[in-house]
């Protein structure tokens, strides 16, 4: 199999295209990460929270209204020498763009480094068409060309999550096609093995876009209708996050690595069922059989080192305890073993 070239490939151009590696290496939070804590503390407070962790960054959802919440927030960040990463809902039309630009310029007004989104859902679940996906994916495209005037205008950055909606050849012809300084990839870890994807292809076509990283190890497990993908704690899953990390801090050394350690149940990846493959069309949206092949391979080569993590029939407490647990685990070894 090619996909150990392939990632060395990837690691050797992005430290052609390095700069200098002087700054600070960084880790930041990101919501998914804490979700069973904020569902069980409607006080819970993203920035206070990841400051007592030690982290350096957030992201988060809209940023405040008011020019004076937004100097507070940009105040404590400052004080905390954290950074903040702020979800803000694209324009799907003209009609949109005025409140779009509202929110940017608060986002900018307090501090924001970039401006998150995650367009999709899970793609074999959210559709059960083809032309049902093509539509979805071409409003994702409108959107960002209408954003990319306002995101230009106030000089900040629109990262797009790799969500599970599109395989990595198709975000990164995107990406090219819009040719935007202003607008990259939110490089998440390991949300491509549920496209078929080994870790090594999607790092090879989107780490080189990455505004800001969802850093998270992956366990994979054979089911009846195909495989579970499941977060487990760094170090125990099947990504070369050393590698990684290195590799992409080379090409900038200021990258927010935002952790995603999301405690729930395996994901059911059901590659052997008609809807499955329902999005996938071989002129427009391919997913070739030597993909598949190569992903199954990965899977029954590596079986999880420990049971996948799951929270159902636990209590709010219980589920609470396996976050905090789980995290600090990732945050130990991140300091340890990645120099974040």
């Amino acid at each position: 199999m090619s996909t150990r070239r392939q990632f060395l490939a990837a690691a050797a151009f992005l430290t052609q295209t390095a700069r200098s590696a002087s700054a600070p290496p960084r880790m930041g939070g990101a919501p998914t990460a804490f979700s069973n804590r904020m569902h069980a503390t409607p006080s819970f407070d993203i920035v206070e929270h990841c400051h007592s962790l030690g982290l350096s960054g957030i992201e988060t959802a809209r940023p405040p209204a008011t020019p004076e919440a937004q100097k507070a927030l940009r105040g404590k960040l400052d004080a905390y020498g954290m950074r903040v990463i702020f979800n803000v809902p694209l324009p799907r039309r003209k009609e949109d763009l005025e409140a779009f630009d509202a929110a940017v310029a608060s986002a900018k007004e307090s501090g924001a480094m970039a401006l998150h989104a995650a367009l999709t859902q899970r793609r074999y679940e959210q559709f059960d068409t083809f032309d049902a996906f093509k539509k979805s994916f071409e409003q994702n495209q409108a959107s960002v060309m209408l954003a990319e005037p306002v995101l230009r205008k106030h000089h900040l950055r629109l990262a797009i999550e790799n969500h599970k909606g599109w395989r990595a050849a198709e975000q990164a012809a995107w990406m090219n096609r819009v040719g935007s300084e202003y607008v990259g990839v939110c490089y998440d870890f390991g949300n491509n093995i549920s496209l078929c994807e080994t870790p090594q292809q999607t790092f090879q076509l989107l780490a080189p876009l990455a505004i800001f990283c969802h850093i998270k190890d992956m366990a994979v497990e054979p089911y009846t209708d195909g495989f579970l993908l499941s977060e487990v704690p760094f170090g125990e899953g099947i990504l070369d996050l050393k590698q990684m990390v290195e590799s992409l801090r080379q090409r900038d050394p200021e990258i927010l690595f935002c952790l995603e350690m999301i405690t729930r149940d395996p994901l059911k990846i059901p590659v052997f069922t008609d809807k499955y493959w329902a999005t996938f069309d071989d002129s427009y949206s391919r997913l070739p059989g030597r993909d598949l092949a190569r992903t199954l391979a990965l899977v029954h080569a590596n079986p999880p080192k420990k049971p996948l993590p799951r929270i159902a029939g636990l209590s709010a407490a219980e589920r609470v305890e396996a976050e905090d647990r789980y995290n600090q685990m990732c945050i130990d070894y991140a300091r340890k073993s990645l120099d974040l």
